[in-house]
């Protein structure tokens, strides 16, 4: 098949990921006589409970040429430095997932290394006191790291809570000032080309027809064009990922807000916490095997703090991924393209890669079936990276709950056993391509579980090497003292 020229966009579905790929393609085609029209229906509802994110939205905000502050006052955002997880390890403990590393390297070997080393060797600092990122978030505090060479302990990200709706709202009036056309309404019918399976066009209920070269599937969980009209089928994941529902709430707020999102283990699955300039976004993500719906309900309503604002809503899905993300003339974004539980807030920095994908792999404007492939490829090794960090959590729990026993005995896939074993052995950290979280991240999960390496080099002087650790220590305590309360941090956005 030849390459097909690209000249008409369409995005069907609105929500984060149909306005999220609508400004992005606006500003990707400033200069290009490329028409991008998207359709939604006020109708439809979105799931809009993705809430959370990891510091990939800071390049998208950058690309898109839009100021920080600007961003954070139109979405009532919050910083958010990582995620803390209550009563997984077992009752009563916690451990917080930074979005940075640990300490520098000594003598040219991996700081987590040297500290597991030093703890063999009677040293009783535990490894989170080696995070600035952590200790700030621990403090209720936030500062904009530093990214100075003589600074290295001051090296960490940081991502955002914001409200879902109002980032939507906010793209959209982006989008639209940048070109993109609008239609309201629902689509009925879906033409394919006879001869070459391409999507053709859509038909709206109000009976108008819009053609495009390009067709952007964010119709959400239905996948109205890649599953329905297009056939693409979907691998199910839920012999690894369990939970197939989740309840979510909106509270008042009743405190400052914290710089990270929680997550806290419950009977059948876990809850989140997420801290927002106005309110608080709450939900229970559960397995409907090893709890009902109503008594889900329960937990949920007993365990929240502030006045409830909104009913429970129930949302029910399949973990998994579209088979293809992209097949012929049509990509999936979004819960279209998959669905992974948003343990590890990947959900929109799920969007944000697939439109990267996308656009990169469109090449001089057209669409190739090589480029499609090679862009299929990466999005199944992205999928897959995640789902593994994400069962990891499960795998390596320390509750007695049914629920717990059975996702801690549950076989995991090959790629998972690897990376535990290699650090099981030697505190190896296996990277493989189109992984999400890196090193630190998983240093982080074995360090939280209780996990350390079997083989351990206590060669290194401990005195001198406790000495230089005592000095990073007291550093990061400085550091941490000089910072401000998150809840003040925010209030002196543009001022």
């Amino acid at each position: 098949m030849s390459a097909k020229a690209v000249k008409k966009i369409l995005i069907a579905g609105g929500g984060t990921a149909g306005w999220m790929t609508a400004a992005y393609l606006a500003r990707w085609l400033e200069k290009v006589d490329i028409q991008v029209t998207l359709v939604e229906s006020e109708l439809i509802g979105t799931v809009g409970v993705g809430e959370a994110t990891v510091p990939g939205i800071h390049q998208f905000i950058q690309d898109l040429g839009i100021k920080e502050s600007e961003f954070i006052k139109a979405t009532n955002a919050t910083f958010k430095l990582g995620i803390e997880f209550k009563n997984w390890s077992g009752m009563d403990t916690d451990f917080f997932h930074p979005f940075a590393g640990y300490g520098v390297r000594i003598e040219d070997r991996p700081f987590y290394k040297t500290w597991w080393s030093a703890k063999a060797q009677g040293y009783t600092a535990g490894l989170e006191k080696f995070c600035l990122c952590t200790q700030l978030a621990k403090a209720g505090k936030f500062a904009l790291p530093s990214f100075d060479e003589q600074s290295r302990l001051a090296w960490y990200n940081y991502a955002y809570h914001f409200d879902a709706s109002l980032f939507a709202k906010f793209l959209r009036v982006y989008a639209e000032t940048k070109n993109v056309e609008r239609i309201e309404g629902k689509i009925n019918h879906v033409q394919l080309d006879s001869s070459t399976g391409f999507i053709q066009s859509v038909s709206m209920d109000s009976g108008q027809v819009i053609d495009a070269d390009l067709f952007v599937d964010c119709t959400g969980m239905p996948a109205l064009l890649i599953g329905k009209a297009l056939g693409v089928g979907y691998e199910d994941w839920s012999k690894w990922l369990i939970c197939d529902s989740a309840l979510a709430v909106q509270t008042k707020s009743v405190v400052d807000p914290q710089p990270f999102t929680r997550s806290s283990a419950r009977t059948a699955g876990w809850q989140w916490h997420i801290p927002l300039q106005h309110r608080v976004g709450n939900g229970y993500v559960y397995s409907s095997e090893f709890i009902s719906h109503d008594h889900a309900r329960k937990e949920l309503l007993d365990n929240l703090i502030g006045e409830r604002v909104t009913d429970p809503k129930l949302i029910r899905f399949t973990t998994g991924m579209r088979n293809d993300f992209w097949y012929k003339n049509c990509v999936s974004i979004g819960l279209s393209s998959g669905f992974l539980e948003p343990l590890e807030s990947t959900s929109i920095s799920l969007i944000q890669t697939g439109i990267a994908k996308m656009t990169g792999f469109l090449v001089n404007f057209e669409i190739d079936e090589k480029q499609v492939a090679e862009a299929n490829r990466l999005n199944r090794l992205e999928y897959e990276r995640i789902r593994d960090f994400i069962i990891l959590h499960y795998k390596l729990n320390g509750r007695s709950d049914p629920f717990w026993t059975h996702v801690r005995e549950m076989g995991i896939p090959a790629t998972l056993e690897e990376k535990i074993a290699a650090f099981c052995d030697a505190g190896d950290i296996k990277i493989a391509e189109q992984e999400s979280f890196k090193e630190d991240s998983w240093v982080s999960m074995f360090y939280g579980f209780g996990l350390k390496p079997s083989s351990l080099d206590t060669s290194v002087d401990p005195a001198k090497i406790q000495s230089i650790m005592n000095k990073m220590k007291s550093a990061i305590e400085k550091g941490c003292q000089l910072a401000i309360p998150h809840a003040e941090f925010i209030q002196t956005i543009g001022t």
